[in-house]
């Protein structure tokens, strides 16, 4: 049974930093893309950052480029979402996902699914 966990998401004043993490078990981590998405409430789940199976792969989101930076450990099955110079906007429930090989902006591309951390950043 594959289980993602996510953890780290809390409360933050505006250019704060948090580090989230993502515990992967019952898949083979090393040969999934993860990435992590967000969703605040009333809207879409958002694509945030990706990266490929061996992990020097990365694609962001222009609204967070500079500012995140998604990485992995293969040898530890966790990918972490570092997340620097936070805005209010930036509020959400952030959610890690995994997908067979290949990276995806899409969320149609996951196969699996986290159940999210809350991430509030204050004004």
């Amino acid at each position: 049974q594959v289980q993602l966990v996510e953890s780290g998401g809390g409360l933050v004043q505006a250019g704060g930093s948090l580090r989230l993490s993502c515990a992967a078990s019952g898949l083979t981590f090393s040969s999934y893309a993860m990435a992590w998405f967000r969703q605040a409430p009333g809207k879409e789940r958002d694509f945030v950052a990706a990266l490929g199976t061996g992990g020097s792969s990365t694609i962001y989101a222009d609204s967070v480029k500079g500012r995140f930076t998604i990485s992995r450990d293969n040898t530890k099955n966790t990918c972490v979402l570092q997340m620097t110079g936070l805005k209010p906007e930036d509020t959400a429930v952030y959610y890690c996902a995994a997908n067979r090989l290949v990276y995806s902006k899409s969320t149609l591309a996951y196969n699996y699914w986290g159940r999210g951390t809350q991430v509030t950043v204050s004004s």
